[in-house]
């Protein structure tokens, strides 16, 4: 039990500073492309190049809905969102998550979690091969959803082992 309690404790830190790292970074994300549309002259931090450019890519067709939410919905539809405000809602959910030790509360985060690494893999995939860009938030974000993955299987576990023993 002890090594559970100590993993929960390891878990339960790196979770809340994975968290917080990805909400600040999603919400920079949504003040960049929101600045953007406002300005178009707008230069964010994270602008270094013509090839660097993370407001390039925020503004471009992938940085709502993912670029596919607007084939079934108008582009300026409500359910078109900015894959930041999508970010937001994932880390508070992880975080939210993260506080209980029930076994539903880990399958939704391992699922979450699929979903958003999946949701990387294709948006890494748009930002080299379509795009040509490099985005550091991006890029960021996704070595984020990776480590929330990794965190996310071991916690399972370990539920699934105290279960075990409980049971």
């Amino acid at each position: 039990m002890g090594a559970i309690q100590g993993l929960f404790k390891w878990e339960r830190k790196v979770r809340i500073f994975l968290c917080l790292f990805g909400l600040v970074l999603s919400i920079y994300a949504l003040h960049v492309e929101l600045s953007r549309e406002r300005n178009p002259d707008y230069r964010a931090l994270c602008d270094l190049g013509e090839s660097v450019s993370c407001s390039k890519v925020f503004t471009s067709r992938w940085g709502r809905g993912f670029g596919l939410v607007q084939f079934f919905v108008a582009k300026d539809s409500p359910l078109n969102q900015p894959n930041s405000v999508l970010g937001i809602i994932f880390y508070t959910l992880q975080m939210a998550l993260g506080l209980s030790v029930s076994k539903k509360a880990a399958m939704l985060l391992v699922f979450s979690s699929w979903v958003s690494v999946a949701g990387s893999l294709y948006l890494a995939s748009i930002l080299a091969f379509v795009l040509g860009d490099f985005c550091m938030v991006c890029v960021s974000t996704y070595i984020i959803n990776f480590a929330l993955l990794f965190i996310n299987l071991k916690r399972r576990s370990a539920i699934e082992e105290m279960k075990e023993k409980a049971g």
